[in-house]
């Protein structure tokens, strides 16, 4: 028999029919989270985060008990994007109610069923707990960590299913479009511009007048890019956008096309980020299926479609001219600018590259007026920024701000303060490019500007926060070689003197510096952003440039003593018994991998041979009466 038709299949003709398939799919998703549909529907937060701690195995436990329990027809279970609190996860939620559970295990999966579904009673230690009353939270909203988000980027992640295209009309998809195809190009570039919309991507370019470059140009042919090559270490916001609410990044590259006159999109997706490529795979499909991607769209006279090209994880080609030569085909290397890709892109032609969060932002603008996008942030930085805000903060997760958010905000309000409150000492933004912020700063809006003004930068959102166990001689030489690790390797500034950089910071580390090197580093550095070919290579110093500058007394302390007083540098630091304290028991000398702790047991206290130590920490972890110190 042949395969019935859903109404995925179904081909939407023109704007009345969008408008009909569009209230459709509102009132049933309507129905779904008021329970007027008479069913229970359970999400569980279906992010990389949470695969990775089992969600799936949540899932597929959820739908066993359904089926044990007979209950197909009166419940539902889908897996969603990211929740953003991902230091709490996995997440399940159940609506109509907007009961929400956290740290979830598959051997919950019963208890959840047979006690909140069957037996209508809320699965009380599976609660979120609030760490400053005490008291156990039901809903999501209610949670500190959500209450000073705002989400237009992340708008759906979390809620909707991102394979099923009808949740995502019931959720405002493609209603932005609509509204872009009754408008004239510039019209459309106008509200862009108007809006203070400027690229989430790193540089912060205003999109509006990207796009007028775009616009302007007299050719047959053009092209819009998603730049979803996000390589910072520990940034997670583009992919988790993917993951929640392809659509909405597609109708964002649609509403591109149709401003400057492309009819080709192309998404560039790290080929790492399966799930996100997976959903868009799948959500691009829908859309073709129901003609609103290929030729006459609409009815409109507009043509346009989109092609998937997978990055093979080379940091360089998050720069825009390296990720136009990775999708040619050619080895993923920067072009001299200009032209820029807006004048001479992909294939010669003008081509307009924006990356996911931008893009994301686009239907929120055009849906709702640009007034309202615009009232929120600051003079010169509108809207809202994703952060992953990862490190040494208690509250690890995605998060979504107002512009103009301090960092105080970020890092204790909605981050919760510093893991065993420790004491802060600096929070990395804009990853390999950017710069650390001090105590100091804590109450910095986040802003272009303002980040800049304070020697870092908002980068595509990576906030690493560091507390006082951290070396930042340390942290800056990790990011100094994952950037020589990363070099394309064209212009010998950063080929060669990012090199030069991580031997001297390795000269550092080691205790082998003299107080010359700071001196070489400064002028290093300063040669690298005069000389280098793109962005990446001339902010590849940044790090250093920062962490000498706020923490030149470390530097110091690392060079003339020989000390790193937060322990990481192995060669800077030695292992210690306390006579008093050994109780001659040998565990240590029994654990040590080198034989380098020595003494009688019962009779004499031990020691450790420095020559020797390897300075792996393992007696220290090993010892249960706090003898073994490390200096």
């Amino acid at each position: 028999m042949p395969k019935k038709a859903t109404t995925k299949d179904v081909k939407i003709k023109d704007g009345k029919a969008l408008d009909k398939r569009l209230e459709e799919a509102t009132k049933k998703l309507e129905e779904k989270f008021s329970g007027k549909d008479g069913k229970r529907h359970i999400v569980i937060c279906g992010g990389t985060g949470c695969l990775s701690s089992n969600s799936q195995q949540i899932h597929d436990e959820l739908i066993k008990e359904i089926k044990a329990h007979k209950l197909e027809d009166k419940v539902t279970v889908n897996l969603v994007g990211c929740f953003g609190f991902c230091s709490q996860g996995p997440f399940v939620k159940i609506y109509p109610e907007d009961t929400l559970y956290h740290g979830v295990k598959p051997e919950d999966a019963k208890r959840i069923i047979e006690e909140d579904i069957i037996g209508n009673k809320i699965v009380e230690d599976l609660l979120y707990v609030d760490p400053a009353t005490k008291k156990k939270v039901t809903r999501q909203d209610d949670i500190n960590f959500y209450k000073k988000q705002v989400r237009i980027a992340l708008y759906g992640c979390g809620t909707i299913n991102p394979e099923d295209i009808d949740e995502s009309f019931g959720y405002d998809g493609m209603k932005a479009f609509c509204r872009a195809l009754t408008m004239k190009p510039q019209e459309v570039i106008d509200e862009i511009s108007k809006s203070g919309l400027r690229g989430r991507g790193g540089a912060g370019f205003p999109t509006g007048r990207k796009w007028q470059f775009a616009l302007d140009q007299k050719s047959a042919t053009k092209y819009v890019v998603c730049n979803g090559d996000e390589g910072d270490p520990g940034a997670f916001m583009d992919r988790s956008i993917l993951e929640g609410n392809p659509v909405a990044v597609i109708e964002g590259m649609m509403i591109a096309g149709y401003a400057i006159g492309a009819n080709q999109g192309y998404f560039y997706i790290r080929a790492e980020y399966p799930i996100a490529c997976q959903r868009v795979e799948i959500a691009l499909k829908e859309l073709r299926q129901c003609g609103l991607l290929g030729k006459n769209i609409l009815n409109s006279g507009f043509d346009f479609d989109i092609s998937i090209r997978y990055g093979a994880g080379a940091f360089v080609c998050g720069e825009e001219t390296a990720l136009l030569n990775s999708i040619e085909g050619k080895r993923g290397m920067p072009r001299p600018k200009p032209p820029f890709p807006a004048v001479k892109g992909l294939w010669g032609k003008p081509t307009i590259i924006n990356n996911v969060e931008t893009l994301a932002n686009v239907p929120y603008i055009l849906r709702e007026g640009w007034e309202k996008f615009a009232k929120i942030g600051t003079e010169k930085s509108k809207g809202t920024k994703v952060f992953a805000l990862g490190g040494k903060v208690k509250n690890v997760g995605l998060v979504e701000v107002p512009m103009g958010t301090t960092l105080r905000t970020l890092i204790y309000d909605i981050g919760g303060g510093i893991q065993n409150d420790k004491m802060f000492q600096a929070i990395q933004t804009g990853g390999p490019s950017g710069g650390c912020l001090t105590i100091d700063e804590l109450d910095v809006p986040i802003d272009y500007d303002s980040l800049v003004a304070h020697g870092s930068m908002m980068g595509s959102g990576g906030a690493i926060v560091m507390d006082e166990d951290n070396c930042m001689v340390d942290v800056a030489k990790f990011y100094m070689q994952f950037i020589c690790d990363e070099s394309c390797g064209k212009c010998s500034q950063c080929r060669i003197g990012t090199k030069r950089l991580l031997e001297i910071m390795d000269k550092i580390t080691s205790g082998k510096a003299t107080l010359s090197d700071i001196d070489k580093l400064h002028e290093l550095a300063q040669s690298i952003q005069v000389g280098a070919l793109c962005g990446l290579g001339q902010t590849a110093a940044n790090p250093i440039i920062s962490t000498l500058e706020k923490f030149h007394d470390v530097y110091i302390r690392h060079i003339v003593d020989k000390k790193c007083d937060a322990g990481i540098c192995k060669d800077l630091i030695s292992y210690h018994i306390d006579p008093e304290k050994c109780k001659k028991c040998s565990l240590c000398s029994r654990n040590c991998p080198v034989n380098a702790i020595s003494g009688v047991v019962g009779k004499e206290a031990f020691k450790i041979d420095q020559n020797k130590c390897i300075k792996c920490g393992t007696c220290v972890a090993g010892c249960k009466f706090g003898a073994i110190y490390k200096e």
